[in-house]
């Protein structure tokens, strides 16, 4: 399948947007450890490195491996980042890069207590100071090319699943399915899936995160199909749900019904502006009205981008408002352990009018 022509995005603007942020953060030049981080300030794609970042240079510091590919895929996604290849001597190299520096932030989610045992051998005569999600910040708000992306991802999952939903009434196990699904994103174009994917049937779809095993699909059966795909570093997430036979009638084909409902709540709710936990509440309100309140074990949903959960969180503890250009999923469930359990979600972009919908297979009972 031809891979869709995506527009560029916008890395060349990233690292001014980051250094606009070091006074509040107390820092005067930040050490980009986590690589997907890397990736996104660079263009970066490889599995070793680290990012000097201050006021007046970027460096990336990397070894010999990516001799070739480093400075290839930084000034592909034109950025003005210097490479330097270490094979030998990175610490020095990098404490040379601290002489003007005070104050040294670190990523408090990716640096481990004994790397900052290291730093501080390294920057000695720096101070260090830990910050919390400079980059992940900015990564909330998609640029355009990163919402093609994101749609790409979502159109493959959506295309993956219409081929292969026929296969349930046939009698195969969860994890036939859930092969079945994978290859046909990667048929699609998908570089990867997004995550494990997860079929789980019968009571095996009480557990939110089931992995897929040897169950057969049965009729009667309730089934959770949660997918995503990857194109080019960035996700989709989908869940869709389904009783074995047809809808029926009984608890599962309440929780079918009413889940359903609690979700296209969530989604009227997501707007510019709103706070999060406003859409968490949405959803939760139609669950425990309807009964199934405490069958309703996590959080409505979660940011999606280069990383499968992100900023912001959509739960009912959140502390975040909702802003145009982040991408969420709205994902209610409801789960009764012995019976079954049912989850409806999608990805959205969130709009000053409302979110759109990326993922749009159908969503029927």
């Amino acid at each position: 399948m031809t891979a869709p022509v995506l527009p560029p995005m916008e890395v060349g603007l990233r690292l001014n947007r980051l250094r606009a942020g070091f006074d509040d953060a107390g820092c005067g030049a930040l050490l980009v450890t986590s690589a997907t981080n890397i990736g996104y300030l660079t263009g970066f794609t490889g599995s070793a490195g680290v990012l000097w970042v201050d006021t007046d240079r970027a460096v990336l510091v990397t070894d010999g491996r990516y001799t070739d590919q480093a400075p290839g895929e930084v000034a592909a996604a034109g950025a003005d980042v210097e490479v330097e290849i270490a094979v030998t001597g990175r610490q020095k190299l990098l404490a040379g890069f601290a002489t003007e520096v005070t104050d040294l932030g670190l990523e408090t989610d990716t640096v481990t207590w004994a790397e900052q045992r290291r730093f501080a051998g390294w920057f000695a005569d720096t101070s260090l100071t830990a910050t919390d999600g400079l980059v992940e910040t900015l990564r909330q708000i998609k640029d355009a090319g990163e919402l093609a992306r994101i749609k790409a991802a979502a159109a493959i999952a959506d295309e993956a699943l219409a081929e292969v939903w026929p296969m349930l009434d046939t009698g195969p196990t969860e994890r036939q399915v859930a092969s079945a699904i994978d290859d046909a994103m990667r048929r699609r174009g998908a570089s990867d899936r997004a995550f494990e994917t997860i079929v789980a049937a019968g009571p095996n779809s009480a557990h939110p995160h089931a992995r897929p095993g040897d169950r057969t699909l049965t009729h009667g059966d309730l089934v959770v199909c949660d997918l995503g795909a990857m194109v080019d570093g960035y996700r989709s997430d989908m869940t869709r749900s389904t009783r074995i036979g047809g809808t029926g009638d009984g608890p599962e084909a309440e929780m079918l019904t009413t889940v359903l409902a609690a979700q296209q709540a969530g989604i009227e709710a997501v707007v510019d502006g709103v706070a999060a936990s406003a859409v968490d509440m949405a959803c939760r309100q139609i669950l425990e009205e309807a009964g199934l309140g405490d069958a309703f074990i996590h959080g409505t949903g979660h940011g999606v981008g280069l990383d499968i959960h992100e900023a912001p969180a959509l739960s009912g503890t959140s502390t975040a408002t909702l802003r145009c250009g982040q991408v969420v999923t709205v994902e209610p469930g409801a789960y009764i352990t012995g019976l079954g359990g049912v989850r409806w979600e999608d990805t959205v972009v969130v709009g000053s009018g409302g979110c759109q919908r990326l993922t749009r297979s159908p969503s029927t009972t």
